[in-house]
């Protein structure tokens, strides 16, 4: 078997598309497709099959992916051991994040970490739904819940706490909620139920079962938008609202949303040395901004 078909074949895997995988291995895509025809053919099995959102795997593809990580993890290993990877200062580094703490947090400290490390290229992949670094979709990834298993090392980077807030403009035509129960009868921004990826999103009914969305989106930057264009009230991380002077928070004293963020990396990875540059900054901005996560 050889081992640059089994290359294709995992980037297939993960990426779920052959123009995807294309970009990952520097090829075109018709490439892409004839390596994963020639690995059928020699297998003598079906790997893939054509799903709504992509390739998914088969049965036999499962199996087969299983053993193909096993020889990538050795062959990254040998190549580390041999580059001097764990100690060179160079190379990119993909990191998946929250669409609300990439663009809030982490890209608005980059150039300290591009001041530091000009050779290490940063990645930034925010869509919802996290890329899994235990199948190397990323170096590491920022989660909102503690993966269960996996050759992962795991810790928390920092707990966060979100509060209710709406534009200057929205409270001086409405007036500012006494109440809980008084954001029954306002316009409120959230998720959409339906398009929740995790559910550590679901805010608006930990404050009360009956709170709904008057409008909502998948997106916590439009939300964001939606609430400083003065359209209602929205529950807001405080490293977003904190940030926007035009907002102000409600009823601070009776909702108090409490979150954490867990920073996990593939365990091959934790002690490569650009990888360790990402982990290390990410504590420092996280520590230094604290005023940003902390509720009151």
């Amino acid at each position: 078997m050889n081992w640059n078909d089994l290359r294709f074949f995992i980037a297939v895997a993960r990426q779920r598309t052959l123009a995807a995988a294309s970009r990952t291995l520097g090829v075109d895509a018709t490439t892409v497709g004839r390596r994963i025809e020639r690995l059928t053919e020699e297998l003598g099995a079906e790997l893939l099959e054509i799903g709504p959102s992509g390739y998914v795997l088969t049965a036999g593809g499962e199996a087969l992916l299983r053993h193909a990580e096993d020889m990538e993890r050795a062959a990254l290993s040998a190549t580390s051991t041999l580059k001097g990877e764990r100690t060179r200062l160079a190379g990119t580094v993909r990191l998946s994040l929250s669409e609300g703490f990439a663009t809030w947090v982490v890209a608005r400290h980059l150039s300290s970490f591009q001041e530091t490390h000009p050779d290490i290229a940063l990645e930034i992949v925010s869509t919802n739904g996290f890329l899994n670094p235990s199948k190397r979709e990323a170096d590491m990834a920022v989660m909102l819940a503690r993966p269960a298993r996996g050759p992962l090392n795991i810790r928390k980077l920092t707990d966060y706490a979100l509060g209710l807030y709406a534009a200057q403009a929205y409270v001086d035509r409405h007036g500012a909620p006494a109440t809980i129960a008084d954001l029954k009868a306002r316009n409120l921004i959230g998720y959409i139920p339906d398009f929740i990826y995790a559910d550590e999103l679901r805010y608006l009914p930990e404050i009360d079962a009956e709170l709904v969305p008057s409008l909502g989106s998948s997106s916590i930057n439009v939300q964001h938008a939606m609430t400083a264009a003065g359209l209602g009230i929205a529950p807001l991380p405080h490293f977003i609202g904190r940030q926007d002077g035009t907002l102000m928070p409600l009823l601070a004293d009776s909702v108090c949303i409490q979150r954490s963020f867990w920073l996990v990396v593939h365990e091959d990875l934790s002690r490569v040395a650009r990888v360790r540059a990402v982990i290390d900054w990410l504590g420092r901005i996280t520590a230094d901004r604290a005023d940003l996560f902390v509720a009151g």
